[in-house]
């Protein structure tokens, strides 16, 4: 079933004021800095609507509390797929897809990345396999959208700033429409 955009207006205006667990900001803000990291970055639509639906996964399930400290993981950047594949393209479901693989990649190739993140972020690195071995870093840099992924990867990283000012859903979404 595929989810329209008013579709995900609701989920956002229902569930994104649920606190991202381990963090100072709701799911809505942190999906509203990442899309407007990304549009600052100039990113295409398609890249910008990635930012904004990469955590939509997280919206989708009724897990209780944090999943990671209950040793869960809950596989929100596959979850969503199906819900955005009437609406999207590669060019956007590609990114969301291999942002948790960006972050495992990033822990290998990028000295102090790992010691960077923050607790749930390390939390739900464990849970997600850790960071890669050599052979797994070589085989995600060949991916199409790989590049996009990591670009993505920091957007949401650096998306967790309590208070930042931001444009609202309905700019973001405008994206959707051209991506």
């Amino acid at each position: 079933m595929s989810l329209s955009l008013a579709d995900i207006a609701h989920l956002f205006e229902t569930r994104g004021h649920a606190q991202y667990d381990g963090e100072p900001v709701t799911q809505l803000e942190h999906a509203l800095q990442s899309a407007h990291l990304a549009e600052q970055a100039g990113a295409g639509s398609a890249l910008i609507a990635a930012a904004l639906l990469h955590d939509l996964g997280h919206l989708l399930h009724d897990l209780p509390g944090s999943p990671t400290l209950a040793g869960v993981d809950d596989v929100h950047q596959y979850r969503c797929l199906p819900f955005l594949r009437g609406l999207f393209g590669e060019a956007t479901l590609a990114p969301i897809r291999l942002h948790v693989d960006a972050k495992r990649y990033l822990c290998t190739r990028e000295p102090g990345y790992l010691q960077g993140l923050s607790p749930d972020s390390a939390r739900s690195l464990q849970l997600q396999g850790g960071p890669f071995d050599e052979a797994q870093a070589r085989a995600f840099e060949a991916l199409p959208y790989a590049r996009d992924a990591l670009r993505l990867r920091r957007w949401d990283d650096a998306a967790k700033q309590e208070g930042a000012a931001t444009p609202g859903l309905a700019h973001f979404l405008r994206h959707c429409t051209s991506a």
